[in-house]
């Protein structure tokens, strides 16, 4: 019988031990989550806004204006179907280098919001402090704009139908002589609940003027529940601006 040649024998258990292998790594499972999803397909788009388990109301709202060491920002979205569908700043820096810097960073944040859908998106490069004033008046928009979905109303017994007509809405804001004015109003059951000036004219004699309009202003928004009020004597300027502010935001509350 013919003996078989050492060097054989190490050949074949070479070429079976790499057999076993191939065939142990052919069966393991992929550890990378990224290639599960290549398996998949690409993960779905956003489908509503992030953040927060209340759902957001559809419409248009504008953000609170956040001060920048530049100027002032402020958002504006407009929701549909729980998601956003267009997102601009209705302010931002501008005059000298600002003006530049606004024209690079704003459209690419506008674009950054629709795809995150939610406040979470990454400051432009050379445009930190634009960027942060953006991110807060968005922030600010969409929790206004969660503040005016209507409450669900399927758990609790009593208050619930109140909850689901009250919403918060802000008014475009109104440029003056003296400053911007931007009017901010709570409805509910169909009247005007709540009326506040979150921007007016300030420094120097403004200061003295709007201290006294802005209260009598706010309060003959609510006792009229139009933006059919008088203007305040001495505050003709602040007054107007009111009046406009207050319009845009009873149009936008469907009022």
């Amino acid at each position: 019988m013919r003996k078989s040649h050492p060097v054989r024998r190490a050949v074949l258990a070479t070429a079976a031990t790499v057999s076993g292998i191939v065939l142990l790594l052919s069966l393991k499972p992929a550890s990378d989550p990224g290639s599960a999803e290549a398996a998949g397909g690409a993960p779905p788009a956003a489908e509503s806004v992030q953040g927060g388990a209340r759902p957001v109301g559809d419409g248009t709202v504008t953000g609170d204006a956040a001060q920048t060491q530049y100027g002032a920002v402020q958002v504006r979205i407009t929701v549909s179907g729980g998601k956003i569908t267009k997102a601009e700043a209705v302010q931002a820096p501008k005059g000298g280098q600002s003006d530049q810097i606004t024209s690079n960073a704003v459209p690419r944040l506008n674009q950054a919001v629709v795809r995150a859908q939610g406040a979470d998106i990454d400051a432009v490069s050379g445009a930190t402090y634009t960027s942060n004033g953006y991110k807060e008046s968005l922030q600010s928009a969409i929790d206004k704009a969660r503040a005016s979905a209507p409450a669900d109303t399927g758990n609790g017994a009593g208050g619930g139908d109140d909850a689901a007509q009250a919403q918060t809405v802000t008014g475009d804001v109104a440029q003056t002589q003296y400053g911007p004015v931007q009017v901010r109003i709570t409805v509910s059951g169909g009247k005007i609940t709540k009326a506040e000036a979150v921007q007016a004219p300030k420094g120097g004699q403004s200061d003295q003027i709007t201290s006294n309009a802005v209260p009598k202003l706010n309060q003959a928004a609510v006792q009229a529940g139009t933006a059919d009020i008088d203007a305040v004597s001495g505050a003709t300027y602040t007054s107007e601006g009111y009046k406009e502010s207050l319009q845009s935001a009873l149009d936008k509350a469907g009022g």
